[in-house]
């Protein structure tokens, strides 16, 4: 009898979609909105979590887990230009579109 494979390791619609986006974008730090909030993942939500002050923690992505960081939407003015003056370059990235349809 075949055993079944679970599709455990299968990236998330959104962190794909995110993944995509990013890619496009490599050095700058991605906020993702999501929702009413503006998400950062991975290296970015490290960086962020600390330049800005805010709580790292971490979501399920599939059968592994990644960093987040994240801020309400309508804060964006407080929040960018922190990002601006350490250095970095940053990519903003509004949803338009449900990440299950891709």
């Amino acid at each position: 009898m075949a055993k079944k494979v679970k599709k455990t390791d299968a990236v998330t619609p959104l962190m794909k979609q995110y993944n995509d986006i990013k890619s496009k974008y490599p050095d700058a730090l991605l906020l993702f909105r999501v929702g009413d909030f503006y998400e950062t993942f991975g290296k970015d939500a490290i960086i962020a979590s600390k330049i800005l002050e805010i709580i790292l923690t971490n979501r399920a992505n599939g059968s592994s887990k990644i960093e987040l960081a994240g801020f309400p939407h309508h804060a964006l003015d407080n929040y960018l230009p922190k990002l601006v003056r350490a250095g970095y370059r940053v990519a903003i990235c509004d949803q338009l579109e449900d990440p299950k349809k891709n």
